[in-house]
């Protein structure tokens, strides 16, 4: 540092104790404590000012440019807006078609699926497991028959398509191949996401089937499939959202997801890839909580970790390799039952922290999901908000509007070496499914989670409707969605009809060959595209796949 920046420096921070001292001091009677954020970066306190002294040494970048602090792209939202990707399903698939075909109609520019717990579970409508969740967090599908009627009239290579699924994940991808084929689609112009990301499932969201290497082995098969026949899709979307709704603070979603990501890296280059092949296709999704600067800050740490992570430690070359990408969700977990349209203005805010953060897509919560699966009015106010953020604010007038910011250039580097410290440890188990197995993500969520509530119940951290500002009567009733249970009933129809008009022969053949193809380094997708399109049921696939690899029991931590 120069003689001339040093003493600018020493200045800047005798300015700002200055300026403490008297100010405040005089306003207040004495100097204020710091006050800590409790969904904050581990409880750090936050100061009252922050000046140049707060950013001395870091270099914040340009747009476009490596470490991609500043952004991916150097033209920002200027060159392309955000997808606008609303997360739908419920219900039977005819009904989530017509929820899918009612957003586009409104100036939605992408879809996004929510599946029913049956179908995360990896289990068919007919079962007994099954009953009273049909159709009730998501859509319900069991089989190709269900997923041709899901996207009937949308065209899978015009349209990008999100499928939240994990533990079955290869099975749904395999029917988005098939009904894509049948649609004559190109498979070189075919572009979505799949979520798949089974290690947060193990960490925080618990809908697992298989034990943990093997499921690793059905990812990485995702991998090597998509990366030869699929080029334009991304077969997983590493997700932090769940972790972060399982209690997480802000910087252990950056730092486990992250982690997360260099695991599935490492994997899919122990198989034999190339790095600058395959990871320009994975893509991360992340959680838009209530703390405003410490989201934008988490993401904007997210791309530096990213890059220097992929260039420093697997020697990626592709810029794009090194460029991370993500989609954003606002927090369902804070949400309220209680004075819900107050929902409105923190999911407003929680979108506006992932716009400034620089998102590639964005899913903005329906007020009304504290209560039920969204109205279509609720579900088009929240459209509604994302387009005003785009088309009404200016926000996307300028690239990156409040990088250099003291404070937010601050939290970012603090978050950066969090989440690194966060690595040092991951890796001294010797790696996350390691770190998983031994529970040290799970044990340091449970304890956030901990700290955050009594901090709710202290009245130390406010959520407003709920222990503060508290009313006797609610001044809004809100309608809600209503599933019956006579959406079980109508896929139990299709089902039977299914079974009754396909080959047995073929499908018992497929399934025989996926068992072998699971028992051998062979790749699986190929044996579960046949086995699904020769109408093979999503539980009988994932049955013949616990045949092998058997299933998960979570150990006492």
């Amino acid at each position: 540092m120069s003689p001339e920046i040093k003493e600018a420096v020493t200045e800047a921070e005798a300015a700002k104790q200055r300026w403490e001292a008297e100010t405040l001091g005089n306003v207040l009677g004495k100097t204020p404590e710091r006050k800590p954020s409790f969904a904050g970066v581990s409880l750090v306190p936050v100061e009252r000012l922050y000046t140049e002294a707060d950013g001395e040494g870091i270099d914040i970048g340009f747009p476009g440019e490596y470490p991609y602090k500043r952004g991916i792209h150097p033209t920002g939202y200027r060159g392309k807006l955000w997808t606008m990707r609303q997360f739908a399903g419920f219900s039977s698939p005819e009904n989530t078609n017509a929820r899918f075909k009612y957003l586009m109609e409104h100036g939605q520019t992408g879809l996004s699926v929510a599946y029913d717990l049956p179908a995360l579970m990896g289990l068919d409508a007919d079962s007994p497991l099954s009953e009273g969740e049909v159709g009730k967090c998501g859509v319900a599908v069991s089989s190709l028959a269900d997923f041709e009627v899901l996207f009937d009239g949308i065209p899978l290579d015009q349209v990008t398509v999100s499928q939240t699924i994990n533990a079955p994940a290869p099975i749904f991808l395999a029917m988005y191949l098939v009904v894509a084929e049948k649609q004559k689609a190109d498979f070189n112009k075919i572009s979505g996401t799949l979520q798949n990301d089974i290690l947060k499932e193990y960490i925080a969201q618990k809908e697992w089937i298989y034990p943990i290497k093997p499921a690793m082995k059905l990812v990485i098969d995702t991998f090597e499939y998509t990366t030869k026949h699929v080029p334009k899709y991304n077969p997983i979307s590493i997700s932090g959202y769940h972790i972060r709704e399982a209690g997480a603070t802000a910087l252990q979603e950056l730092a486990f997801t992250l982690r997360d990501g260099v695991e599935y890296v490492q994997y899919g280059v122990d198989r034999g890839m190339s790095v600058d092949d395959f990871v320009p296709r994975l893509s991360f999704f992340f959680n838009a909580h209530n703390d405003f600067f410490e989201e934008i800050a988490k993401y904007r740490a997210a791309r530096v970790i990213w890059a220097r992570t992929m260039k420093e430690r697997f020697g990626a070359m592709n810029p794009r390799t090194m460029q991370l990408r993500f989609h954003t969700q606002t927090a369902g977990v804070s949400l309220t039952v209680q004075q819900p349209l107050n929902n409105i203005a923190r999911v407003a805010i929680q979108a506006l922290a992932g716009v400034l953060g620089g998102t590639q897509s964005l899913h903005t919560d329906s007020f009304d999901e504290a209560l039920a699966l969204p109205t279509d009015e609720a579900a088009l106010i929240a459209l509604r908000t994302q387009q005003i953020i785009a088309e009404e604010t200016g926000v996307v007038n300028t690239v990156d509007p409040l990088g250099g910011s003291y404070y937010l250039e601050s939290l970012t580097e603090k978050m950066i070496s969090g989440c690194f410290d966060y690595f040092d440890k991951i890796d001294g188990f010797g790696g996350m499914v390691e770190a998983v197995e031994a529970g040290f993500p799970q044990r340091e969520i449970q304890e956030s989670a901990y700290l955050y509530q009594k901090a709710v119940e202290r009245g130390e951290q406010t959520i407003v409707g709920v222990n503060k500002y508290v009313m006797d009567e609610e001044i809004h009733k809100t309608d809600i969605l209503q599933i019956d249970e006579t959406v079980r009933d109508h896929q139990l129809l299709r089902l039977e009809h299914v079974r009754s008009t396909r080959d047995a022969g073929a499908v018992a053949k497929s399934l025989d060959r996926l068992r072998k193809a699971a028992v051998s380094d062979e790749n699986t997708m190929p044996a579960i595209i046949e086995a699904v399109a020769a109408y093979a049921t999503v539980e009988e696939i994932c049955v013949a796949l616990r045949d092998v690899y058997g299933i998960y029991e979570e150990p006492a931590f």
